[in-house]
Formats: C-alpha cells, structure tokens, sequence
C-alpha cells in the first residue's frame, strides 16, 4: 500500500495523497505546468529548481521513461539536464504500468533513484485553481514520520546549482574552416541542453561559461544568455556583464531569464508574475520594431517562468516584439537598430511547439552580418 502524505500550503491549506516515487519529504515553491506531454524534459528542466511541480493533465507516467542517451555533442536525448531537477511532483494519477517502445523504467522508479518524492490520488484541479486564484506559494510534502519546514528557492541564488562549473567549449555540426568558424558564448544560468544544440546545429561555436563569469575578455562573435531558476534580481553579476557586452556592439540573444537579465541590464525592471506561465501553448503576438512591418502573428510558444519584465521602463532604443495574447505581458524586447533581442517564451521548445525556432536562424544571421 502507498504511504499517506500531505501537501501543505503556506496558507495552510493541507491536501492528502498518497506517496510514489521516492519516500521523503521535501518543501519549494508550488506551481502547476498545463502541458499534456513531456515529463522528462520538463522534470529535468532547470528552471524548476527548487519547486514542487503540479501536473494539470489528469494521467502521468503512462509512456515510462527512456534510457539516457546522448547526442554527438555530449548532451543528453530526451532530457534537458542529466538529472531531475523538480524538489516535488504532484499529480492526480500516476500510471504504474506503463507502454512505449523506448521506455526502460517507470516514472515511480526513475523518482526513487533520483530521491525525488512525488503525490498522486490528489484533486490537482482544486489545487490549480488555488494556484491561480491565491499565486504561486511555498509547500512542502509531508509524512507522518517526517516533518519539515517551508522553503523559498528565490531568496538564494539557484543558477549557480544548475549551471556549468568550468568553462567548456563545443564544436559545431558543420566543423568547417576554423579561420571562418563562428564563436559564440552561452551564459549558463541553468541552460537547457536543447538551446545549446540549437546553436550547435546551426554551425556555431559555443564556448558555455557560469553566469557569473566574467566572458568579455574572451574571443567571440555573439552572446546567448540562457534560461534558468529563480529571481532575476539575484544575478546583478551576470546583468552588469550583459551590459558591458551590450557596448561592443556584438549580437546578443535572452531566453527566458536571460530574457530577464538583458532587461535588467538595460534599466528595465522585472517582477514576479501571479502563478507564472508554465505550458505548451502560449499565445504571442509579433510587434514591428523601428519602422519594420510587424508580422502581427501569433505564435503558440512553449514556457516556464515565474518572473516577467515591465513595460514601462524600457529605454526608448528598445521596443516591445512579442506580447502574450492572454494577459498583455512582455513576452520578447528588441533594439531597433542593433542586433540585441531577447524572448521570454522557449524557441528551442523541448517540450512544446518549435513554431519560434526559426528566432536562432536570425541570430546566426546576426552573427554572419557581423
């Protein structure tokens, strides 16, 4: 039989279930994901560090888990990261049994091994609608023998947990003429391994250095700055090098938090979002910038984030490129002369919809114009 466990809210709702995967406790930040599909990117994305993940599709772990293999780059298939990166899961049923040609455990089993517990036989609907009507709060998962206190992963710095370690430099696809190669360097706030192979696959170099390192003495023709966890405002570092960078006139390309980072380096403010936006299917709108026309299209977008820029402070050289079409948020900035852009939707998908992935063909474009 399951071990009974508790979630409780730091509003003190508490919500029983039952316990698989690993059996402990553990205490984040409670969010819910609308995605149908695409557990094992999403668990090893990042971006969830420290957070106790709410699935709203009623049925999880029915296709398993695959084997970790890798690409030709080093990284890993089918997973963003090597290793779960979720505090918690709740669900409303988790499938034991489980059927897909390229499983080779269950979603309960690859919990265990990783020591992440997860609830499930849980009202996920009554908890998203708490979610969303109350915000995002702090919870823990709780059993009878284990108590623990609340956790807030924003207060500290959540990068530095996810992100490489020692600059590492990758070849391209294409290996080409070294005299004629590309560089580009990847600011690795928590980056997920699809953004990297997106850059790859595209014939650039990619040197990936710690958020916090200091990159503008090193040889390059581009910066990507990466997603990753946590408050924007904890990475002034990484912010006051975006900013220095922004004066060598090289192109600069956000996702996500880095989207976050650029505007914080160009003066803009951030703050945290009600519930965030994390799904496959958020709507975007393109917007015209510095007398171009403006698609006016929407995008179906993948997301996963808590904080959102403002739009009141940008200064006037930038101009808003993509909006969401739900609530009116900033979902991209651009300059509107200098190849400087950032979007705070996933172009590299993974998983979600790749209608975006087209934006890191414009940044090689940007790169080879240089």
């Amino acid at each position: 039989m399951a071990l009974d466990a508790i979630l409780t809210l730091e509003d003190k709702t508490e919500i029983k279930g039952k316990l698989f995967g690993h059996f402990a406790a553990a205490a984040g930040e409670v969010v819910f994901n609308t995605g149908m599909v695409g557990y094992p990117e999403t668990l090893t994305d990042p971006s969830y560090k420290g957070q106790i993940l709410v699935m709203t599709y009623p049925l999880t772990g029915n296709y398993g888990v695959p084997d970790l293999k890798r690409d030709r780059f080093g990284l890993p298939l089918g997973f963003e990261s090597d290793k779960i990166q979720v505090s918690g899961l709740i669900v409303s049923e988790h499938s034991a049994d489980f059927s897909h040609h390229e499983a080779v455990q269950s979603l309960s089993h690859w919990l265990d091994r990783q020591g992440v517990p997860a609830m499930f036989d849980v009202d996920t609907r009554a908890l998203t609608k708490r979610l969303r009507d109350r915000g995002s709060m702090l919870g823990k998962i709780e059993t009878e023998s284990e108590r623990i206190g609340f956790y807030d992963p924003n207060a500290i710095d959540l990068a530095s947990s996810v992100c490489i370690t020692e600059s590492t430099t990758y070849a391209p696809a294409n290996v080409g003429s070294l005299m004629n190669r590309r560089r580009v360097v990847l600011l690795d706030c928590g980056c997920k391994a699809n953004i990297l192979r997106s850059l790859l696959v595209r014939g650039l170099e990619v040197t990936r250095v710690p958020h916090n390192h200091y990159f503008l003495n090193m040889d390059f023709d581009g910066l990507v700055i990466s997603n990753g966890p946590g408050d924007p405002k904890m990475y002034d570092v990484a912010s006051q090098n975006v900013g220095r960078a922004l004066a060598l006139g090289k192109p600069i390309f956000g996702i996500c938090l880095g989207h976050q980072i650029l505007a914080r380096a160009i003066g803009a403010e951030t703050y945290k979002l009600k519930f965030g936006h994390r799904s496959h299917n958020q709507p975007c709108i393109e917007h015209s910038i510095g007398g171009s026309n403006g698609t006016g299209r929407c995008y179906i977008t993948s997301q996963n984030h808590g904080y959102a820029v403002r739009n009141e402070n940008l200064p006037h050289d930038w101009k808003i490129w993509f909006t969401n079409a739900n609530d009116g948020t900033v979902e991209g900035i651009r300059h509107i002369t200098k190849p400087f852009a950032s979007v705070q939707f996933h172009p590299e998908a993974t998983p979600g919809p790749v209608d975006t992935a087209g934006l890191f063909d414009q940044f090689v474009q940007w790169v080879e114009d240089q």
